[in-house]
């Protein structure tokens, strides 16, 4: 892959890299089969799902083995209760979910009550034993880079397999700066800076929206980790966009390489 680049690329990675995302108040059986059959559209399949639990096991009945269903937990208020959070991942792992999308204790945090956030997450962890479970930091509601690179540590403390910008739920969703942090925070920690990812989701619409992320994985984690292994894209409308991009239907904005 050369040093830049091109909004195809782009839209490659962030197909095969996708979690397809229907979290609406309003979703249904109905809605999460769409949801389902969109994952396996003609452009090809995309990583995963992600859905309420309640909706997990439904969506596993729908999809093939090779694409994967994630359910959230702790959601999206990220609350400093352990049990609550306890009864969603249960419900998801019972499901037969491979992935647990789990809110950090994100006010606790920020009030300086690290011990709570921290109880919680590793509560999680061993909750969903054997699961790939993604910490999500809600990055826009810390906002201060000290403060998410710490929430970040407790999170790869914990046992992270991957750390999430956002809910998508609050005003704001992903941001570069956070991305950066977070990935900071992977490559000094020893025991995940060769194996946890990066999920970024809030206000990613259109594969020029994703090109930075793509670009700072690429830079801090190198191109071998531009695999769903390593780099999620959260997203409920990115789809279409990609469509487009790998359709022909949408032009190469000038100026978007990186």
């Amino acid at each position: 892959m050369g040093d830049e680049l091109t909004l195809q690329q782009a839209a490659h990675i962030a197909l095969r890299c996708l979690d397809l995302t229907s979290l609406n108040d309003g979703d249904d059986a109905a809605a999460i089969m769409r949801l389902c059959a969109r994952a396996q559209g003609s452009v090809g399949p995309v990583a995963a799902v992600c859905v309420w639990p309640r909706f997990a096991a439904l969506a596993r009945r729908q999809l093939p083995p090779s694409i994967r269903v994630a359910a959230v937990a702790n959601f999206p208020a990220g609350g400093s209760e352990v049990d609550a959070a306890l009864r969603d991942v249960r419900q998801v792992v019972e499901a037969g979910a491979q992935e647990v999308d789990l809110v950090l204790p994100w006010r606790a945090l920020r009030d300086g009550d690290a011990a709570t956030a921290a109880r919680l997450l590793q509560a999680g962890r061993r909750a969903c034993d054997g699961l790939t479970l993604k910490i999500i930091l809600e990055s826009g509601e810390l906002r201060d880079a000290t403060l998410i690179e710490q929430a970040s540590r407790l999170a790869l403390d914990a046992g992270a397999d991957f750390l999430k910008t956002s809910t998508g739920k609050t005003a704001t969703g992903a941001t570069p700066a956070a991305a950066e942090a977070m990935l900071r925070a992977i490559a000094a920690h020893p025991a995940a800076c060769d194996r946890v990812g990066l999920k970024f989701s809030g206000g990613i619409r259109r594969v020029v929206d994703a090109l930075p992320y793509i670009a700072l994985c690429r830079s801090r984690l190198g191109d071998a980790a531009l695999q769903p292994r390593r780099l999620r894209i959260g997203a409920s409308g990115l789809l279409d966009d990609i469509e487009a991009v790998l359709g022909g239907h949408a032009a190469e904005p000038a100026g978007t390489g990186y």
